[in-house]
């Protein structure tokens, strides 16, 4: 048997599993997005064509979310990947208690995203929240935090910023922990200040692991869901109203399951664009060891 013909019969459980779980359900959504729904009217749903994706072409409501959610995403993983980049750096110097930091850092991803929405809705509450009683013991105004449609979403982002940055500080922790301490020293040998171990070989050797959080926290973000659901409901006056939880409502509360899967379907093909962007991103080279001499000049 040949070696690739083996490798193959090899994946064939995970790829039955995959197949299951993601592609069958992806099939059954791509079919319900050519129909119209007629819940309403008790009739069984007939194909419709390109419908729903015109409709979609002209929702300016669905445009509004996919801008929030762009955002949303771009903002929180953009601070997420520097804040998690400096607490992996900060994880990664030796110290006494440090399996133990690492494990506390933690604490905030294991956290259930409804847990810390209803937390984080408590701490913006207005007037009685801690951040407002913060505010009232400074003299100041109470602000409301989850009210203005121009700021809500900053609040919502720094939300998820709270519970997301350990997941990336922790994926890049072990991307640290994976370059050979002997080439750092080598740079150090040769002249080579902290600032120029970081940019000409810290980064570039751990640019696949930030690709890869990039990209898990990427995908995740444009498919946030819970936290804006329980924090905003999408308010104030949809300011932070997610394409996931648009799909939500349309077919929950107007039962228009068609329209719904073609909300989906498009939230699923941004996600894949990006990954495929991530992939392609992966795929390039990191600098090798035998490159160091030349990197601390």
């Amino acid at each position: 048997m040949k070696r690739p013909w083996a490798s193959l019969l090899l994946m064939l459980p995970a790829l039955a599993l995959l197949a299951v779980v993601f592609l069958w359900p992806l099939l059954q959504v791509g079919l319900l997005s050519g129909q119209a729904s007629s819940v309403l009217t008790g009739l069984e749903p007939v194909a419709n064509g390109g419908a729903n994706w015109q409709r979609l072409l002209r929702d300016s409501r669905f445009w509004d979310d996919a801008r929030f959610t762009l955002r949303f995403a771009l903002v929180s993983v953009g601070l997420e990947l520097i804040l998690g980049l400096a607490i992996a750096l900060l994880l990664h110097r030796p110290a006494r208690g440090r399996g133990l930091l690492r494990a506390v850092t933690l604490l905030p991803w294991a956290l259930p995203g409804t847990v810390l929405a209803l937390g984080w809705r408590w701490i913006y509450n207005d007037p009685y929240g801690p951040l407002n009683a913060l505010l009232q013991a400074l003299r100041l105004p109470a602000h409301g935090f989850l009210t203005s449609p121009a700021s809500t979403w900053l609040f919502v982002v720094l939300a998820d910023v709270w519970k997301c940055t350990p997941f990336v500080a922790l994926l890049l922790l072990a991307g640290l922990q994976s370059i050979p301490a002997e080439l750092e020293e080598s740079l150090r040998l040769e002249g080579a200040g902290r600032i120029q171990i970081l940019w000409r070989l810290t980064l570039p050797l751990l640019t696949p692991w930030i690709t890869l959080a990039l990209v898990f926290r990427m995908a995740q973000a444009l498919g946030v869901f819970d936290l804006v659901q329980v924090l905003t409901r999408g308010g104030p006056a949809g300011s932070t109203e997610s394409l996931a939880l648009y799909a939500y409502l349309q077919a929950m509360r107007f039962l228009d399951f068609g329209y719904s899967a073609t909300v989906v379907l498009a939230t699923f093909m941004l996600v894949a664009l990006l990954t495929l962007l991530g992939w392609l991103l992966l795929r390039r080279p990191a600098p090798t060891p035998a490159g160091t001499r030349e990197l601390a000049r």
